[in-house]
């Protein structure tokens, strides 16, 4: 919540005419109320589906889950909370000008949990890409932010507003259709003062944990391309 509240505060996002969240919106400490941020974006907001927030609907609808904190934010949520979730579109496709046709999914096209990464092979990225026109491609999943061409296809991974891996801060992207530009974006912020926020405000029993794991530490790139790649099938 911190994270987010810090990059809608961004003059960049402030005027911007569409917010895209690209899926795992609320799988955190402060579900109930990132959601109702969120839902007051109104039509600027354009949401997909990710994995962490279809896992939430089905913990909320009675199947375990395997994160504990995804397990307790699911039975923090009000009923018209998860609705929402339940209804949200795995792709979004937007004309952005010179960036042309911009599909938004969370992991790739066909899956919301499948792995892409910043140097899977062309080979692949066809594969994941097939069948699909846009110019641009918007996605989610891995944490981690990067931009770079697919066969002439653009794809961009913002990273993540509240659980990166690499850098530290809130990680987000500025795609601007008038110039066709796309810029990565990292607002800074104080690890120490969010974690005591969250342990202040958040009811999750494992709260604490939580913030050594995701907020005053971020886990490196290095350790976690490994295990993408694997879960990828190298």
């Amino acid at each position: 919540m911190p994270a987010l509240e810090a990059v809608l505060d961004e003059p960049e996002v402030a005027g911007a005419d569409v917010i895209a969240l690209t899926g795992d919106m609320a799988a955190g400490p402060m579900p109930v109320q990132t959601l109702d941020v969120l839902v007051s974006l109104g039509e600027r907001a354009l949401w997909v589906n990710g994995n962490a927030d279809r896992e939430l609907v089905e913990a909320a609808r009675g199947k375990a889950v395997p994160y504990p904190v995804s397990q307790w934010a699911a039975g923090q949520l009000r009923d018209d909370q998860v609705e929402l979730l339940a209804g949200l579109p795995d792709r979004q496709v937007v004309e952005l000008g010179r960036l042309g046709t911009t599909l938004f999914v969370h992991a790739t096209p066909r899956s919301d949990e499948e792995m892409i990464l910043v140097d899977s092979s062309l080979e692949r990225w066809a594969e994941v890409l097939a069948g699909e026109s846009a110019g641009t491609v918007v996605l989610g999943n891995t944490h981690m932010p990067f931009v770079r061409l697919a066969d002439r296809v653009l794809v961009v991974n913002p990273g993540s507003v509240g659980m990166p891996y690499g850098r530290s801060g809130a990680h987000w992207a500025l795609l601007d259709g008038d110039t066709g530009a796309v810029t990565l974006r990292r607002t800074p912020l104080d690890a120490a003062r969010v974690g005591e926020r969250l342990v202040r405000e958040s009811r999750f029993d494992g709260i604490e944990e939580w913030v050594a794991g995701y907020v005053t530490n971020v886990h490196s790139d290095a350790e976690a391309l490994p295990v993408f790649a694997k879960a990828e099938g190298r």
